[in-house]
């Protein structure tokens, strides 16, 4: 579910930032740029969790 999020920020914020360059708005551009950000950051931090629970059912 976490990917899920992560995913879905990360093309949000792809839009919204298209859409902020195709009206010439720095607002909407940067809101897009955090919100992509964030889906990044979202993924990654899934992804450690995963090996993290990985690592402790392999013992």
């Amino acid at each position: 579910m976490g990917e899920e999020n992560g995913k879905k920020d990360e093309l949000m914020g792809k839009a919204k930032k298209a859409a902020g360059d195709a009206v010439n708005d720095e607002k909407t551009k940067n809101e897009g740029k955090r919100q992509e950000t964030e889906g990044k950051v979202k993924d990654a931090a899934n992804d450690v969790k995963e090996k993290g629970k990985d690592m402790f059912n392999d013992k």
